[in-house]
């Protein structure tokens, strides 16, 4: 399976002088990080990827698909829209506790009482969103079989393992930045702030 690396639009932004991208902290070493672009034609054949392996999956259904905000709330919409399933959010990114914490924490009661959710979000990269969602869901009570989790691109040595995928990487080898489509109106300066805020995601 060819890897998101093999996007032909990928190119560097924005590169230094040495065609590196310069670091944000000035006494951090300079790291070298390749763009990578998505465009909308593969994002569709995700998405489509993403619902077939669900439809494979014909012994589980789930009730609701759950948006992981901001990168999973695009393919969370377009896969509700694809297979039929309604559509629930959690703002994970925004650090607001009554828009992700506290939601968890109820959808975890809901799971005990049957109910079933696939969390949806662009890429697996270091596991940390996908372990705090599990731990979140265990530690208040929640019933891990009927949680399963579905990403675009999923990196094989992330310390997290998802249930649906329509491509994956292995960020030991594998350093490129994906842009998706709704990320690509975003300045350059802040593609490439969000590229190094965390080198886990990068495996740097």
């Amino acid at each position: 399976m060819a890897g998101p690396g093999h996007d032909p639009l990928r190119g560097a932004i924005p590169p230094d002088t040495d065609g590196r991208l310069s670091p944000i902290h000035p006494e951090a070493p300079a790291m070298s990080v390749q763009f990578t672009h998505i465009g909308y034609d593969q994002f569709l054949a995700d998405i489509e990827a993403v619902a077939r392996r669900m439809e494979e999956d014909a012994d589980w259904r789930p009730n609701f698909i759950v948006g992981i905000g901001r990168g999973g709330l695009v393919p969370g919409t377009f896969l509700s829209h694809r297979t039929g399933i309604a559509l629930l959010s959690i703002d994970h990114s925004a650090k607001v506790y009554e828009f992700a914490e506290a939601l968890l924490v109820r959808l975890a009661g809901w799971t005990r009482d049957g109910e079933k959710y696939l969390f949806v979000d662009d890429i697996n990269d270091s596991g940390k969103t996908l372990a705090h969602m599990r731990a979140t869901i265990r530690d208040n009570g929640g019933d891990p079989a009927n949680v399963r989790y579905a990403v675009l691109v999923d990196n094989v040595s992330s310390t997290q393992r998802v249930d649906y995928a329509s491509r994956s990487i292995d960020r030991r080898v594998d350093k490129d930045w994906f842009v998706f489509p709704w990320e690509s109106v975003a300045p350059s300066e802040v593609i490439a702030e969000e590229a190094l805020e965390d080198p886990d995601r990068l495996s740097l």
